[in-house]
């Protein structure tokens, strides 16, 4: 489920790159990436402690760095914000996420060399170097939600900090407080759906959501070349 909404929010967020009408699914877009971040916190947590250089894992990051570069190309035929793709800040988050779970030096190294090129690279990196906490923030969340509940929250609002939100937020333009506020609850609602049983069976987000990212990305830039 938390996959699905983050989908669904994410395709809702991008249909304003084809229709400036639709802009403020932009507040709507702010649960996308916290939802995502919480997705890789899930993966992380499951896994034994102390073990990082598994086949799995392997797999889980090669996919991540394949369709990182293959989305780039779409992504920036429809983006005009000078950043990387989304794939890029998720898999630094899963770097440091793994750091923060397996704790051992293989893993706390790999966290510091992710850290150290989200501080280098924070300004294209899609969410900055808060984003790339987030992913970690919600191991702990996940863990011990009763100390580290609300710093997902803190870190998704800072991570929505460059979009000029705050300044707009000030001069309470509804918009602009609307995201903020939903962009703090995503990591919240993300856990209350964690820890809730569905009354309904929801179908499994397998590895085709891999291929979804850069396929509705080549999709929207199509509809808007027809139009």
């Amino acid at each position: 489920m938390i996959k699905w909404i983050a989908l669904l929010t994410m395709v809702f967020d991008h249909m304003r790159l084809v229709w400036p009408g639709a802009e403020d699914l932009f507040v709507l877009g702010r649960l996308s990436f916290p939802l995502f971040c919480l997705a890789i916190a899930i993966n992380v947590a499951r896994t034994q402690p102390g073990e990082l250089f598994t086949r799995s894992n392997g797999r889980y990051l090669a996919l991540m760095v394949l369709f990182a570069a293959i989305s780039e190309v779409p992504y920036r035929m429809i983006s005009s914000s000078g950043t990387f793709n989304v794939l890029f800040t998720l898999i630094l988050g899963l770097m440091v996420a793994w750091g923060v779970h397996h704790r051992n030096w293989s893993s706390l190294l790999m966290a510091a060399i992710a850290l150290g090129f989200a501080s280098v690279f924070a300004d294209p990196l899609m969410y900055g170097f808060y984003g790339v906490l987030v992913p970690a923030a919600l191991v702990l969340a996940i863990k011990r939600p009763e100390f580290f509940a609300m710093v997902p929250v803190v870190l998704c609002v800072l991570a929505n900090s460059r979009t000029g939100l705050f300044s707009q937020a000030i001069h309470l333009e509804p918009a602009a407080l609307a995201a903020l506020i939903l962009a703090a609850l995503a990591p919240l609602l993300g856990l209350i759906v964690l820890w809730s049983r569905m009354p309904f069976r929801v179908p499994p987000v397998t590895q085709w959501s891999y291929w979804f990212y850069p396929g509705h990305l080549a999709a929207l830039l199509g509809i808007r070349s027809l139009m």
